[in-house]
C-alpha cells in the first residue's frame, strides 16, 4: 500500500490491514456517485491540487501565501525543477541536462524557500518529475545552469551505456517494446532497468524530498516499464512517498494506467475526454463519469493539463464559460483526486510562458498579461471551499432535464446546479440541506448573492446561461 504524504505513521498499520482485507478491482464497478475518498490525502484544509504550470518558484511562494492557502487548496504541483536545455519553449523544461535544482524557474535556494512558504500556508508541494529520458538526441551545448551535454554524455550524470539500445523514435503505439524502450520524440531514453540509472533517479527524488517536497507527478510513466518504476521507488529513502503517474491510456493500446498502481496513483485521461465530450453534448451523462474508469481512490482527474489543452484532447480556457462549468463539476463530484490547472494563454502551442527567454521566465502576473490565474477566479475559489466542505458525502437529490441542466446534492452539506445552455433557467430545486440562508459561492466571494432553503429543503433560483449555483453548509448568509 502506498502511504501518501501527511498520513500519520500510527495510522499506517491500520490502513495497511484494511487494504489487505479488501478485494478491490482496478476499475469502477459501481455508480460514480459513491463515497470513495479522493486519491490525494488532505494537507492543510483540503486535498485539491493546483497545477501551476511554468510558474517561477518566487511566484508560487507568493501565491501560496496570498491566494492558494487561503482558498483551501491542499497542494501545488510545480513544473520540473531540474536543470534542462536552453530555449524559450515550454517543453524545454521536460528535457533534462542534469539533476541540479537550477532551472528557468529559479535557483535551488528559491525552490527551498517556495516549499517552506507554501508549507507555512498549509499547502504541500508536488513536483513534476522527468524520469523516462534526458534531452533530445542530436542536441549538445550547456544547460541553463551551465552543465555541458552532448548526444550520449551528460556531464557527471549519464554516458552512452545508460540509454536503451533502441535509437529510433516510437512509431507504433501498439508495440509495447517500442513504447517503453525507444525514443519519445527523439528524447534520449534512459535504461531504467539499469541499477545505476535507478539509483541515480532515486537520489534525485530523495534530494527533492529533503527540500520538503511531498510527492511527485511522474512524467511519461507509460514509457517506462511499471516494474522499473517500482524498483526506482523502492530505492528511495521513503519508498511510500506519494506518486501519481502520467499514463495516457487509449483504447487498443497494450499499456494501461492500471499497470502502474503498484507504485502510485494514475491520471485518468478518459475523465477529461468525457468532460470535453459531454460539455459539447449533454451533461446529463456526467452522472456516470466514473463508470469503466480507474477506481476513484486511485484516480487523478482534471479538466485539462499542459498537454491536453494544446493537442485538443480536453477542454481549455479557450472554451470560456463552459470551461468554468467543467471546473465547477470537477470540484463538486465525488470521483478521483481533482487537479485545477493554471497556465497561460497561447496561440502557438510551442510558446513558452509570457516573457520567457532561453534561460529565465519572469514572475507570473495576474490581472495583466496572459497568465490565466485560474485559482483566483471566484468560481474556482468558491468550489474549492465547496469540495472541502462536502468531503466524504454521497450524491443525493440528482435531477436533470434530460439534456444540459443538472442539479445534485452532496449529502446534507452541499448542492450544485449546472446550466450548460444558452438561456437562463428559473425553477425550484429539492435539496437535503438544513433550512437557512446560504451564500452562492460561484456567484460572489463575499456572500453578496444568497439563496434561502426552506424547512422542506426547497429553494428557487435563476441559473444564468452557461452558469452555475453552489451552496454549502460552511458558507451561510
Amino acid at each position: 500500500m502506498t502511504r501518501h504524504p501527511n498520513v500519520p505513521r500510527r495510522l499506517l498499520a491500520t490502513l495497511t490491514t484494511l487494504a489487505a482485507a479488501l478485494s478491490l478491482s482496478l476499475v469502477a464497478t459501481a455508480p460514480s456517485a459513491g463515497t470513495a475518498r479522493a486519491a490525494t490525502p488532505a494537507h492543510g484544509d483540503g486535498d485539491v491540487i493546483l497545477n501551476m504550470f511554468q510558474w517561477t518558484w518566487d511566484s508560487v511562494a507568493a501565491e501560496c501565501r496570498n491566494v492558494v492557502g487561503p482558498a483551501g487548496f491542499g497542494y501545488v504541483q510545480v513544473s520540473p525543477p531540474m536543470e534542462h536545455v536552453r530555449g524559450s519553449q515550454w517543453w524545454t523544461s521536460y528535457q533534462p541536462v542534469s539533476y541540479r535544482i537550477e532551472s528557468k524557474l529559479g535557483t535551488r535556494a528559491e525552490f527551498a524557500n517556495m516549499v517552506a512558504a507554501c508549507d507555512a500556508a498549509g499547502v504541500g508541494v508536488i513536483a513534476d518529475a522527468v524520469v523516462n529520458h534526458m534531452a533530445g538526441a542530436g542536441r549538445s551545448g550547456t544547460g541553463v545552469a551551465g552543465t555541458a551535454y552532448s548526444d550520449d554524455n551528460f556531464t557527471g550524470t549519464y554516458s552512452a551505456a545508460d540509454f536503451n539500445d533502441c535509437r529510433t523514435d516510437i512509431s507504433d503505439y501498439t508495440n509495447r517494446y517500442q513504447v517503453q524502450n525507444c525514443r519519445l520524440v527523439a528524447l534520449q531514453d534512459l535504461r531504467t532497468g539499469s541499477d545505476y540509472v535507478r539509483g541515480r533517479l532515486a537520489a534525485y527524488l530523495d534530494d527533492l524530498v529533503s527540500l520538503g517536497v511531498d510527492g511527485f507527478r511522474i512524467d511519461a510513466s507509460k514509457h517506462v516499464p511499471a516494474s522499473d518504476l517500482e524498483a526506482i521507488k523502492s530505492r528511495m529513502r521513503n519508498p511510500n512517498v506519494f506518486w501519481v503517474h502520467e499514463v495516457i491510456g487509449a483504447a487498443g493500446e497494450p499499456i494501461q494506467p492500471s499497470e502502474y498502481l503498484g507504485s502510485g496513483d494514475a491520471h485518468e485521461f478518459d475523465y477529461a475526454r468525457q468532460l470535453r465530450h459531454d460539455f459539447d453534448g449533454q451533461i446529463k451523462n456526467l452522472r456516470f463519469v466514473g463508470d469503466g474508469k480507474l477506481r476513484s481512490d486511485r484516480a487523478g482527474v482534471f479538466v485539462d493539463n499542459h498537454d491536453t489543452e494544446r493537442n485538443g484532447e480536453s477542454m481549455s480556457y479557450k472554451w470560456g464559460a463552459k470551461y468554468v462549468l467543467a471546473n465547477t463539476f470537477l470540484l463538486s463530484w465525488p470521483y478521483g483526486s481533482p487537479t485545477v490547472y493554471s497556465g497561460y494563454e497561447f496561440s502557438n502551442t510551442d510558446a513558452g510562458a509570457p516573457g520567457a527567454t532561453e534561460t529565465s521566465i519572469p514572475d507570473a502576473t495576474c490581472g495583466a498579461g496572459r497568465w490565466t490565474c485560474t485559482q483566483r477566479w471566484t468560481e474556482v475559489r468558491g468550489m474549492v471551499g465547496f469540495h472541502n466542505a462536502v468531503s466524504g458525502t454521497q450524491v443525493t437529490n440528482w435531477w436533470d432535464d434530460g439534456g444540459n441542466l443538472i442539479a445534485y446534492g452532496r449529502g446534507s452539506r452541499g448542492y450544485v446546479v449546472l446550466n450548460n445552455t444558452g438561456s437562463a433557467v428559473q425553477r425550484s430545486f429539492q435539496t437535503s440541506l438544513p433550512a437557512g440562508t446560504y451564500c452562492d459561492v460561484v456567484a460572489s466571494s463575499n456572500c453578496s448573492v444568497t439563496r434561502t432553503v426552506n424547512g422542506n429543503g426547497w429553494f428557487t433560483a435563476s441559473i444564468p446561461a452557461y452558469g452555475a449555483l453552489a451552496l454549502h453548509v460552511n458558507a451561510r448568509g
